[in-house]
């Protein structure tokens, strides 16, 4: 399957599963590449504790003229409200505490948002899309190291009876190289092959997750079958940007990603250019202040204003005034050569709205796999999918099978506020709400020249709330310091939330740490690991990149 008018100097990107697929008849080989929905199916196999089909997704399509943006992210139970997550003293629940259980589970929303997608622009028969997940699950694959140390780091998949599937009689996890089989998925799989969504939102399979959820050995959680078929996936309009000479498109809310990514790269437009942005391999000290700085400001927006936008109006009635060049203008006018420091970025006033809205506490966030993919068509796609934190709740459903394995169900709820109101009594517009999409970071991007419409690059990540800063330095390093996709994805990443800065372990100079400390930062070096995946177009033809911090490769011809 060749590009007829593009050559690649790499090949396509897609995830770890690609190099699980070698071995399967070239002919589905062929259609891998090209299948989102098909990658999907072989994600929840491969690998559970990122993605898969108890979770949910957001999807940015370009079918060679417009772009679209799927969402099939989760939604909290109508039963449920903004003291789902405090305990019986009214004080919010331990992380851990509350994800996993079943509390922390949102009504998944991937295959809906699959079966959508698939309905307007699917080439392939949607049953064809999970003959190879169908049959690695039954045959088996070869357990890869992440997901090893994953499972040798967890604890309570553990006490779920059905997580024997990955750990060996004694309790000790599987192996790295060890074959595992899931016959349960397998079976759960056909299902949806023959009959749809609905056999996940209906019937048996949904019962049997509901009863999970409801009848967890913790803390029961309140999903429904009602819940489960009443599910809708919903088409967006994208948001997309000016930023240079690009038209860069991304999620809308619930997504905070497109957003606070392209609020980070306003405000750096408008600061002053520093002598050296790339030192030595590294990000300079003196852009990385910049960026970390800008960071601050768009993660204190980010807290105060978005939200599912079926619940929160937008600050003056439209997301994209957050993105105005005036108001970010004087944003950028509140920095300088010093630090804000933890907690010195306040909110701005990009707009008017009904509602003063409280800010956002810190919380943990995890998770997630992307996934970018062009084909012989023109479409492109960038998917980031998720369950959340590893693992998800911890829960496994076997669809009332009773075979061995199945799938894990996410604790998306736990991206909500755990608390519904600030110290102040303001409503947080983040907040448990029935019905209601949790905010997320997720950063799905396709950029465009602004100039000819070509596709430029599909780009994403997983990582929490880092995806911001590894989407936003990767389009950083590849569209204005001119680095290729793989030399971008390769660079170090520092991040702030708005509080402490990490900076990559063992990645920077200790010049580096000692330079940023000196102008007011909280310095600290952490594990940061990123699943950065980004296909380019150069004068040579697509260029594909992948994270060497994960297992993601590039495949395609």
């Amino acid at each position: 399957m060749r590009l007829p008018a593009i050559p690649f100097r790499r090949r396509l990107l897609v995830p770890v599963t690609a190099t699980l697929m070698l071995g399967l008849p070239f002919a589905a080989q062929a259609e891998v590449a090209f299948q989102y929905d098909l990658v999907q199916m072989v994600l929840a196999l491969v690998e559970p504790q990122s993605s898969g089909i108890g979770g949910g997704a957001f999807l940015m399509h370009h079918d060679g003229e417009s772009v679209a943006a799927y969402d099939g992210r989760e939604t909290a139970p109508a039963a449920v409200n903004g003291e789902l997550f405090l305990d019986e003293t009214g004080e919010p629940l331990a992380f851990m505490e509350a994800a996993a259980s079943g509390l922390s589970v949102g009504v998944p929303g991937t295959l809906r948002m699959l079966e959508l997608a698939h309905a307007e622009h699917g080439r392939l028969p949607w049953a064809e899309l999970f003959g190879p997940a169908i049959h690695l699950a039954e045959q088996g694959f070869m357990v890869s190291p992440r997901l090893a140390t994953s499972l040798a780091s967890e604890q309570p998949l553990r006490d779920d009876p059905l997580g024997s599937v990955f750990y060996y009689p004694d309790g000790e996890p599987l192996q790295a190289g060890i074959t595992l089989k899931n016959p349960a998925l397998a079976a759960i799989l056909r299902e949806i092959a023959e009959h749809g969504s609905a056999a996940l939102h209906e019937g048996s399979i949904a019962e049997d997750l509901v009863a999970r959820v409801q009848g967890h050995h913790t803390r029961g959680g309140a999903m429904t079958t009602a819940d489960l078929a009443g599910y809708e996936a919903k088409r967006r309009d994208p948001l997309c940007t000016a930023w240079m000479a690009y038209e860069v498109c991304g999620f809308p809310p619930p997504s905070s990603g497109h957003l606070t990514v392209m609020q980070i790269l306003g405000v750096l437009e408008h600061l002053p250019e520093v002598d050296s942005v790339v030192e030595e391999g590294v990000p300079s000290e003196a852009w990385l202040h910049q960026f970390l700085e800008a960071a601050r400001l768009a993660f204190a927006d980010r807290g105060r204003y978005i939200a599912d936008p079926d619940f929160v109006e937008a600050p003056g009635g439209d997301w994209s005034v957050m993105l105005s060049p005036d108001y970010l203008a004087l944003r950028a006018e509140l920095l300088g050569e010093e630090s804000l420091g933890s907690g010195g970025a306040q909110p701005g006033n990009p707009g008017e709205l009904a509602t003063a809205w409280g800010q956002h506490p810190d919380q943990p966030e995890y998770g997630t796999s992307h996934i970018s993919i062009v084909d012989e068509h023109g479409n492109a796609i960038a998917m980031t999918t998720t369950i959340e934190a590893a693992f998800g709740a911890r829960i496994l459903a076997d669809g009332g099978t009773g075979l061995p394995g199945g799938y894990l169900l996410n604790n998306e709820l736990t991206d909500f506020s755990f608390t519904p109101e600030d110290e102040a009594g303001n409503l947080i517009a983040n907040r448990v709400e029935a019905g209601k999409r949790p905010r997320s970071s997720m950063s799905p991007t396709l950029v465009f020249d602004r100039d000819s419409g070509e596709l430029v690059a599909s780009l994403g990540s997983p990582g929490g709330a880092a995806i911001i800063h590894y989407t936003a330095k990767a389009l950083v390093a590849m569209l204005d310091w001119g680095l290729d996709a793989q030399e971008a994805l390769d660079l170090p990443h520092a991040i702030t939330l708005g509080g402490p800065v990490f900076l990559e372990e063992g990645r920077f100079p200790t010049e580096t740490l000692e330079a940023l400390s000196a102008r007011g930062h909280d310095v600290s070096e952490r594990e940061l690991v990123s699943g950065l995946q980004a296909i380019q177009r150069t004068e040579s033809g697509f260029f594909g990149g992948a994270d060497p911090r994960r297992e993601g490769v590039v495949m395609g011809d």
